[in-house]
């Protein structure tokens, strides 16, 4: 048995060894505080820089943004840059203030791209990484930098620390124009002066763009919640903010209510929309939109609002037959509709709403969150004597026509590297081999004023900038969508280029290319919007080297258009030109063709 002396000694040792652990686990906390609050101070020396204080003429007004590039591309809130004008002022946290000019605005999502000038010729600016923000969740740290109430007259910004406290948050406009879609909540302090700055993850990556806040009465006290625009959602705009772009959020055409047993149901679509065409029809189940699951109207709008006008996105939708009691599932890309005119019941803030107008910022104080210039108010004047009015070009449709010309300049630039056409004026033909849908020679030829396809033993023939006749006229060969039309205007492409477009010739951003017509096949490209006679095309390229992909022809922009794909492109003597044409229309393939040989004029050139 053991003594009295000899337990109590045990007990010594126990309680020395649990004070050993208390002060071992103790300085093991200390470590991770130290550790994180290292890391903390890091990441926020490495993207202070980066931080821009906006600011109205005179210093009337202003607001945040942040670099994210070397050659001085940087975010902000539209709300902030529409008070500020086409040229601006720009301090940054080396004390210096800057030219700049706006480059592209998103008047619905709220966002603006903006370009500085540097002081030196070719010197970069110091810029902030684009993170994820679909890997943002409730309680991350963030952190947001900007100049609340204009404090930091010296363009020192203002940090605060908190948390995300919520992710896919829809706010509704409120009165205003803005609309904000699955943006990121926090309560990490942003106040009047804090628009446009940005949200940081504890990496030093851009998660989002602040803008909106929940303040008192008076408007200038933040209550503890806030808002940035995710950079994801900024991320799908970026190419058409880039080109010079007033850009248009997108919305289905279609209204959809939660019924009692939590069903997304279509109560009512516009028949001239992409997904009436795919089949969608009042009371059918919308169960998946953009590869999410459709859980409410809310969710729905969330989704639906981070995507531009003009991208085609996969739709599941259900249908239920009453009386044979089936219900079937349907699969289909849609392509998205802009924001336009309202549906007969529609209400404020849902999908298909024009914009609605909103409040100016009072004269000498930060824009409010959430107020942009309200109706027929002009934007204040830039000093005319401003070096960044160099950069600025205006025309009806863009933000600044003068990086929308860079942009298509870059491309064609590109494109023109696989060959130079331009001397190739007169008739053109090529002979190709049908593989479906049924096997047929096929002969084409293409020039000026007429357009002649020859499949087997059927001639097709269209004058293409004949006045006066029916687009479902000019549609040739029947099912194509305007097959005849299609080659007609690549040809003009190739050979005139801009030159060729008096409608309209202008770069149109990112968005998805589908080459099979199936969800799997999906690409990203660049993109030219094109303008002559009865059509109007989309041209897709591809970003890597500005390969021609394909084009969609439009005769009507209410009907389907004739989708082209090129593939398996040959060197022709000294022109690349695709070996292989796949046609689509609506949801099928109409043919595809593998061409035989090219004839070009004055020139014969084999495979």
């Amino acid at each position: 048995m053991r003594s009295t002396a000899s337990v109590f000694v045990s007990l010594s040792s126990l309680c020395v060894l649990s004070v050993s652990a208390v002060n071992l686990l103790a300085q093991d906390i200390d470590k991770q505080i130290a550790d994180a609050q290292a890391k903390r101070i890091a990441a926020i020396e490495r993207v202070r820089p980066t931080i821009v204080a906006v600011f109205g003429p005179g210093g009337a007004g202003g607001g945040s943004g942040v670099c994210i590039s070397p050659d001085g591309f940087a975010l902000s809130n539209f709300h902030v840059t529409s008070g500020a004008g086409d040229a601006m002022k720009v301090g940054m946290a080396d004390g210096k203030l800057y030219d700049a000019v706006i480059v592209g605005i998103d008047p619905v999502g709220d966002v603006a791209l903006i370009k500085l000038l540097p002081k030196e010729p070719g010197k970069d600016f110091p810029f902030a990484p684009l993170g994820d923000s679909a890997t943002v969740r409730e309680g991350d740290w963030s952190l947001a930098m900007g100049n609340p109430f204009l404090l930091a007259t010296d363009f020192t910004p203002t940090i605060t620390f908190g948390l995300v406290s919520g992710v896919h948050r829809y706010q509704y406009p409120a009165g205003t124009i803005l609309e904000y879609t699955d943006c990121i909540q926090i309560d990490t302090s942003i106040n009047p002066g804090n628009s446009g700055g940005p949200l940081f993850n504890l990496n030093g990556e851009v998660i989002g763009i602040n803008g909106r806040g929940s303040f008192e009465k008076r408007g200038r006290v933040n209550s503890g919640v806030g808002y940035a625009i995710s950079i994801n959602q900024i991320k799908h705009f970026m190419g058409h903010l880039r080109g010079g772009l007033t850009v248009d959020h997108a919305t289905l055409g279609a209204l959809v209510r939660t019924n009692d047993d939590g069903q997304m149901m279509v109560t009512q679509i516009l028949e001239e929309s992409d997904a009436y065409r795919r089949g969608l029809r009042p009371e059918d189940e919308l169960v998946r939109f953009a590869g999410r699951e459709m859980r409410s109207v809310n969710h729905f709008k969330n989704v639906l609002g981070v995507y531009p006008k003009g991208w085609r996105l996969p739709m599941v939708y259900r249908r239920t037959d009453p009386d044979k009691k089936e219900t079937t599932k349907h699969e289909a890309l849609v392509r998205l509709l802009g924001v336009g005119p309202r549906l007969p019941d529609q209400q404020p803030g849902e999908p298909g709403q024009p914009p609605r107008p909103g409040q100016p910022p009072r004269p000498g104080q930060p824009p409010r969150p959430g107020q942009p210039p309200g109706p027929g108010m002009q934007p204040p004047r830039p000093p005319p004597d401003s070096p960044a009015l160099k950069f600025f070009e205006a025309k009806e449709g863009f933000a600044n026509h003068y990086f929308n010309k860079l942009e298509r300049q870059r491309l064609l630039e590109g494109f023109k590297k696989h060959g130079d056409f331009s001397g190739q004026t007169g008739a053109w033909s090529f002979e190709a081999d049908a593989e479906r849908p049924l096997k047929a020679v096929v002969k084409a030829e293409l020039a000026d004023n007429t357009s002649k396809l020859v499949i087997g033993e059927n001639n097709y023939e269209i004058e293409p900038l004949k006045p006066d006749v029916a687009p479902e006229n000019q549609a040739e060969p029947r099912g194509s969508g305007g097959l005849l039309m299609a080659l007609y205007q690549w040809r003009r492409f190739l050979v005139l280029g801009e030159k060729g477009f008096e409608g309209g010739f202008a770069y149109g951003g990112h968005e998805p290319f589908y080459p099979d017509g199936l969800l799997p096949s999906r690409t990203d490209v660049e993109v030219l919007n094109t303008e002559h006679g009865n059509g109007s095309v989309k041209w897709f390229f591809s970003p890597k080297d500005a390969t021609l992909l394909g084009f969609e022809c439009y005769l009507d922009k209410n009907q389907d258009p004739c989708e082209v794909i090129l593939l398996d492109y040959k060197e022709l003597d000294g022109r690349k030109l695709p070996q292989r044409i796949s046609v689509r229309h609506g949801d099928k393939e109409f043919a595809s063709y593998v061409i035989r040989s090219w004839v070009l004029p004055a020139e014969k050139a084999q495979p």
